[in-house]
């Protein structure tokens, strides 16, 4: 029954969804020529916020916790796991006040109304995944534009989303590049559970009623571990994000 009325409660989704990526399109354009980086992360911000509650059509709920008060002078470096591109706006929305920026693969830089625009603007590391020579250049890139403008850089080290929930292995190479070329990091573990319900049937329909969590934990001082740790860093990550993963 739940899913037969996905299929009626997807259109109208995707509907709104898309009124939202056209018309945003237009107002990043406007606030990036008017308001600079500034005023281009106001309208990213409204677009996440904008976005979540476009999902409450499929009964999507958001509880987003962070209990830890973040230094805005010093860059930051974001790992999570993740479940679907559900998980963008909220981490987007939860650390909106440290310019997050993504590393993404490169087919999301073009064709998209507002994403597209976004990733090209914001300095996000648009990556070829077939290509480890340009993917290692433009992480290191982003890692300057992080450590240089104190913003936050997110990374998801699994590499691509896991359709079930079950974490993947993380992938060490790109947090090994962005410790390298901001050693003055903060670094926050976060898990996500449940987004991937929205898309357990795959594209279409869209799964309905989950409620997506998203859970800062304790930052971590990138100083505090020499490069003789980094792996024993990477451990920790991993363990404290995915014992926290919960699939029912």
């Amino acid at each position: 029954m739940a899913k037969f009325f996905s299929y009626i409660l997807t259109p109208i989704y995707f509907l709104f969804f898309g009124l939202l990526l056209v018309i945003f399109h237009g107002v990043q354009w406007l606030f990036l020529k008017i308001g600079g980086r500034k005023g281009h992360q106001i309208s990213v911000n409204a677009l996440q916020y904008s976005l979540m509650r476009c999902h409450n059509i499929l009964g999507t709920r958001h509880t987003l916790r962070n209990p830890y008060k973040l230094d805005k002078n010093r860059p930051v470096i974001i790992v999570s796991n993740h479940q679907s591109m559900n998980d963008i706006p909220p981490l987007i929305w939860l650390f909106r006040r440290h310019y997050p920026k993504f590393i993404s693969k490169k087919e999301l830089g073009k064709g998209i109304p507002s994403i597209s625009f976004n990733l090209r603007h914001s300095g996000a590391a648009l990556i070829d995944r077939k290509d480890a020579r340009q993917a290692i250049a433009e992480i290191t890139r982003f890692a300057k534009l992080i450590h240089e403008n104190n913003y936050a850089g997110i990374i998801f080290p699994e590499g691509t989303r896991s359709r079930t929930g079950i974490p993947k292995p993380f992938k060490t190479k790109g947090l090994e590049v962005l410790f390298k070329y901001i050693p003055d990091a903060q670094i926050v573990p976060v898990t996500i559970n449940n987004s991937w319900k929205t898309t357990k049937y795959g594209k279409f329909p869209f799964g309905l009623g989950a409620h997506i969590k998203v859970e800062a934990h304790k930052p971590l001082q990138l100083r505090d571990y020499p490069k003789e740790k980094r792996t024993e860093l990477i451990q920790q990550l991993e363990k404290t994000i995915t014992e926290h993963v919960v699939i029912d």
